[in-house]
């Protein structure tokens, strides 16, 4: 362990130079991840509606508004 400005630092995971992106795994901001997402509804070309899902994973159904007109507010 070493100390830095009274702070315990550990020996580091990776390189400085190691690559901020590994091939294979999917991005978030690709094309396409919309339609793969369930939090999700497609809403027109480029344009989507989120739902309770997106945003928690704990009995997301309940989450969502009683009358469909409603608007979905996430909680995050």
């Amino acid at each position: 362990m070493k100390m830095v400005y009274n702070i315990r630092v550990g020996t580091p995971d990776v390189e400085p130079s190691a690559t901020a992106h590994i091939s294979g795994v999917r991005q978030g901001n690709e094309p396409g991840s919309i339609d793969r997402d369930p939090g999700f509804i497609p809403d027109g070309p480029h344009k989507a509606r989120g739902t309770a899902r997106r945003s928690t994973g704990i009995n997301p159904d309940a989450r969502n508004p009683i009358d469909p007109r409603m608007p979905n507010l996430s909680p995050a």
